[in-house]
């Protein structure tokens, strides 16, 4: 039966993790990080991304604008920068070494060992890319949740707050984990090879002949 579900879950691992790979790329290039509400002015909203600021109006559309430094971003947007950049490399290539690896792939049927070391070495650089997809995320929202609720800003002063890309990083993070855990679990099924097969072929026929040996008069 393990046999049977094997490659459906090593495709089924390659699709989540390929879905999870995209949310990541994408999640880097969306400038929705983080919203910021004008109570003043609520035809516009601002929003902050790890590489521009954008202002969204109700009638002019959105206008956006690049950072002008690295330096000059905020610690939490630095960092997250150089982490999703880590997390889109290590998708990509846990999608080329897994993809080589699968069952399905007519390429190298019989070195199955180093097709299961593929699959491994894929999984584990899926995992890698969504935890370092969930941190970056994690760390600007609780970020944002602090800078919210400081009793040193007045009240008056508008606050930043989730952004629709948090949540895409999220589920991104989630896919990734999640696909290089099913191309883990097919490599820690156990298998039947036909050796064995014919072992305990060969050895059952060979009981039989001594049962019937013994049954003669």
């Amino acid at each position: 039966m393990a046999l049977v579900y094997q490659p459906v879950m090593q495709l089924s691992g390659i699709l989540v993790s390929l879905l999870g790979w995209v949310l990541s790329c994408l999640t880097t290039y969306l400038p929705q990080w983080k919203n910021l509400n004008l109570e003043l002015n609520e035809l516009e909203i601002w929003t902050m991304g790890l590489w521009q600021a954008c202002v969204v109006q109700e009638e002019g559309g959105m206008q956006c604008k690049d950072f002008d430094s690295f330096l000059a971003l905020p610690p939490e947007l630095r960092i997250s920068r150089i982490l999703m950049f880590f997390s889109n490399g290590s998708g990509l290539l846990g999608l080329l070494l897994s993809g080589f690896g699968l069952d399905c792939l007519k390429i190298g049927e019989r070195q199955q060992e180093q097709k299961k070391r593929l699959l491994l070495f894929g999984g584990m650089l899926f995992w890698i890319s969504g935890i370092t997809a969930i941190v970056p995320v994690s760390w600007v929202a609780h970020s944002t949740v602090q800078e919210f609720w400081d009793e040193n800003i007045p009240d008056i002063v508008p606050r930043w707050d989730f952004g629709e890309a948090l949540f895409v990083g999220w589920l991104a993070g989630f896919c990734l984990i999640l696909g290089g855990s099913l191309l883990n679990c097919t490599i820690c099924s156990t298998e039947v090879h036909p050796s064995s097969v014919h072992y305990a072929v060969a050895e059952q026929q060979d009981q039989c002949q001594h049962l019937e040996t013994e049954t003669r008069p």
